[in-house]
C-alpha cells in the first residue's frame, strides 16, 4: 500500500475527524428538521418507507442494534402516528412495520431540504468530483457491511 505508516495514520486521523464532524452536522440538522424525531428514528422510518415495510428483527439486524432499542424507537414512531404495523401477507404472526400518510410525508419534507443543503455545499464540486465522492462513500459503507461488531445501543 502507498504512503510511510506515518502519512496513512494521519490520513486516518483526518478522515476520523471528518466523519464525526459529519455525524454532528447530521444529528443537527435532523433535530432543526424534525424536533420530535431523533435521528435514530428518523433513520429507521426512512428505511420503513425504502423497504416498502419491513420487521423490527430486519432493521435491529441492517442497523446492527439491541432489539429493544428499535422496540423502543418504533415505540416512538407509533406513538407520533408515523408508523403502524401490519400482519404479513404470508404468515399472520409476523408484524410488518409501514410509514402512516404523515410519516410519508414527514420524510418527504426532510428529504428535500436535506437534498437542497446537499445541493447548496456540493455546488462548486465538478461531476467527476461528486462521482469519485459518492463511489468512495459506497466503498466505504460496503466495507462495513461485513463487520461482525456485536449490536450497539447508541444514545436516541
Amino acid at each position: 500500500m502507498p504512503g510511510t505508516p506515518g502519512e496513512r495514520q494521519e490520513s486516518l486521523d483526518v478522515i476520523q475527524r471528518e466523519l464525526t464532524a459529519f455525524a454532528r452536522r447530521a444529528r443537527a440538522a435532523a433535530a432543526r428538521l424534525h424536533p420530535e424525531l431523533p435521528l435514530v428514528s428518523y433513520t429507521l422510518l426512512a428505511h420503513i418507507d425504502d423497504r416498502h415495510g419491513c420487521r423490527a428483527t430486519d432493521l435491529a439486524a441492517h442497523y446492527m442494534l439491541d432489539k429493544s432499542t428499535v422496540s423502543r424507537q418504533i415505540g416512538a414512531l407509533e406513538k407520533l402516528g408515523l408508523v403502524e404495523r401490519h400482519p404479513d401477507p404470508n404468515d399472520h404472526r409476523i408484524q410488518v412495520l409501514h410509514p402512516t400518510e404523515a410519516g410519508t410525508q414527514a420524510l418527504a419534507s426532510t428529504q428535500a431540504s436535506r437534498r437542497s443543503a446537499y445541493q447548496e455545499r456540493l455546488a462548486d464540486w465538478t461531476a467527476d468530483d461528486l462521482a469519485g465522492f459518492a463511489e468512495y462513500l459506497l466503498r466505504y459503507n460496503a466495507a462495513g457491511d461485513t463487520s461482525t461488531t456485536s449490536p450497539q445501543t447508541p444514545k436516541a
